[in-house]
C-alpha cells in the first residue's frame, strides 16, 4: 500500500510541475484521491525540495492506542448543547463551542466519564445524529470547448439488437467504434465490426486518421483494447504507444467517469434510441447499412443542441474544417517514450526475481522476491530506474525498442503484432481469473 501512496504523491508533484493551472479538485480527480488529501500534500510538496524523493514516502498516522468510548450520557449532553445553546448563546454552537460548554459542566466533569477534546469527534457525533446540514451539490461550469478537430473522443458501442451467436460470441456480437470531435460534435467515423480486439481497434482508427488527419488529443475510457487493462496501471498498451508515436496525446478517463468522455457517450444515447431501436439490425451487414445512413443524418440533417452547433446539424454549423497533419511516411516507433518520461509503475518481484512490464520481463534480483518495487521511465537513457523503499537500486534497459525510424506500413504491421500479443495475454489473465472464481 505504501508504494501506491508513493505513486499518487509522485503523480501529484508531476501535475504541480507540468500543469500548474489545474485546480485542487481537478488534481484530485486526476489522481483519484480526496480533495483534502490533495490540499495536504500540495502544501508538503511545496515546502520540500522538488528533487527530494523522501518526502513522497509518508509516515503512518495510525493510532497506537484504541480511542476511548464516548458514553451515551456525554452524547446526549452534546446534542442538548447543540439543540438548546446555553449561556444566552444566540447562534448554533459548533464543535469547538460545544467542547467549551462540556468542560464547563461540573457535574459532567465530576462523573469520571471521558469528555471529548477533539472537534472531529464532536462533529462525527453531530453528523451521526443528523445535526449537520449537508451542502447542496456544486454547480459545475460548462466545459470550455477546444478548437475544431483538435480533440477527439472514441469509444465502443454495442449493437445490442444483434442476437447472440449460438456457435460463437454470446455478448457484444457486433460493436461500433465511434469517433466524435469535441469542438464541433461531428461524428467523424462509425466503424462496425464483429471482431474488435486491440489489433483491429488500431486498424480501424488508422483508417479514420487516413481520412481526417492527426488530432492533438484523443480521449478514451479504460477498455482493455485501448488502455491494456481495466485498472489503467499497466505499461502503455500497443494502442496508446501507436498514438503517442504519432504525436497524439492520449487521455484515459478515470474509472466511473463517463462525463469525461461525454461527447461520444451522448452520441451513443442518440445512436441507441434514434437508430438501433428504430431499425433493429440483426447482423453485421445490417448494422453497417443503418449506421452509414444514420451518420449522414446525424451530421447533415438532425439539429444538434450542443453549444458548438447552435441547434443546427454539426456539418452545417461547421461547413469548413481545419486541415490536420497527415499520417507520416516514416515514423519513430520509440517516440512514445518521451510522453511517459518519469512515469512510475509498481510491480511485485516474482519468485524467479523478475517483474513483468508490458509483454517483457526484467530481472530485479531473487533476493527481493515478494517485495514491491517502483520502475521509473528514464526516456533519455531508454531505461527503467528501479526503486526499493524510495531508493534507486539498479537500472534496466527498456525492452522492445526499435532504435530507428520505420516506414509507416512496416511500423503498423509491427505494432499490430504487439497488440495481438498483448490481447492474448489479457484474455489469458481473464480466463485464469474466471477459473479461480469457479474453483473457489
Amino acid at each position: 500500500m505504501d508504494e501506491q501512496y508513493y505513486l499518487d504523491r509522485a503523480k501529484l508533484r508531476e501535475l504541480m510541475t507540468q500543469q500548474p493551472g489545474l485546480t485542487r479538485r481537478e488534481q484530485a480527480e486526476a489522481i483519484g484521491r480526496s480533495l483534502s488529501w490533495v490540499e495536504k500534500w500540495v502544501k508538503r510538496l511545496r515546502e520540500a525540495d522538488p528533487h527530494d524523493e523522501r518526502v513522497l514516502w509518508g509516515q503512518s498516522r495510525a493510532r497506537k492506542t484504541p480511542p476511548e468510548t464516548i458514553s451515551e450520557t456525554v452524547v446526549e449532553r452534546i446534542l442538548d448543547v447543540r439543540d438548546n445553546p446555553p449561556g444566552n448563546l444566540q447562534r448554533v454552537p459548533g464543535p469547538r463551542t460545544i467542547i467549551y460548554y462540556l468542560h464547563q459542566d461540573e457535574a459532567l466533569m465530576n462523573s469520571g466519564l471521558h469528555i471529548p477534546t477533539s472537534t472531529s469527534t464532536v462533529w462525527r457525533i453531530l453528523d451521526q445524529h443528523g445535526r449537520i446540514r449537508r451542502r447542496p451539490p456544486v454547480t459545475h461550469e460548462p466545459v470550455v470547448l477546444p478548437e475544431p478537430m483538435a480533440v477527439w473522443q472514441i469509444d465502443f458501442k454495442d449493437a445490442s439488437t444483434v442476437p447472440a451467436d449460438p456457435q460463437g460470441k454470446q455478448q457484444h456480437v457486433v460493436e461500433v467504434l465511434n469517433v466524435v470531435d469535441t469542438g464541433t460534435s461531428i461524428l467523424l467515423d462509425a466503424l462496425p465490426r464483429d471482431d474488435f480486439t486491440a489489433e483491429t481497434a488500431i486498424i480501424a482508427l488508422t483508417n479514420t486518421l487516413l481520412v481526417h488527419g492527426l488530432p492533438r488529443t484523443i480521449t478514451c475510457d479504460r477498455d482493455p483494447r485501448f488502455a491494456g487493462s481495466w485498472s489503467g496501471q499497466e505499461f502503455p498498451s500497443a494502442f496508446m504507444r501507436f498514438l503517442l508515436s504519432l504525436g497524439i496525446t492520449v487521455n484515459v478517463c478515470p474509472p466511473h467517469r463517463p462525463d469525461l468522455n461525454a461527447f461520444v457517450e451522448r452520441y451513443h444515447r442518440t445512436y441507441e434510441y434514434e437508430c438501433l431501436r428504430i431499425h433493429r439490425p440483426t447482423s453485421l451487414a445490417q448494422v453497417r447499412r443503418v449506421t452509414d445512413l444514420f451518420r449522414w443524418h446525424y451530421n447533415m440533417e438532425r439539429p444538434n443542441q450542443a453549444r458548438s452547433c447552435g441547434n443546427q446539424p454539426p456539418h452545417r454549423a461547421h461547413p469548413v474544417l481545419p486541415h490536420l497533419p497527415r499520417l507520416p511516411d516514416r515514423i519513430d516507433p520509440d517516440g512514445w517514450l518521451q510522453a511517459v518520461h518519469r512515469q512510475r509503475f509498481r510491480r511485485r518481484v516474482q519468485r524467479n526475481g523478475s517483474v513483468q512490464v508490458g509483454t517483457y520481463r526484467y530481472y530485479i534480483g531473487s533476493a527481493l522476491k515478494g517485495r514491491y518495487v517502483i520502475l521509473q521511465v528514464d526516456a533519455s537513457e531508454r531505461q527503467f530506474i528501479v526503486f526499493l523503499d524510495g531508493q534507486p537500486i539498479k537500472t534496466v534497459p527498456i525492452k522492445g525498442l526499435y532504435g530507428e525510424s520505420l516506414d509507416f506500413q512496416d511500423y503498423l504491421r509491427l505494432i499490430c503484432e504487439e497488440a495481438v500479443s498483448e490481447w492474448r495475454r489479457w484474455q489469458w489473465k481473464q480466463s485464469r481469473r474466471h477459473s479461480l472464481r469457479v474453483t473457489m
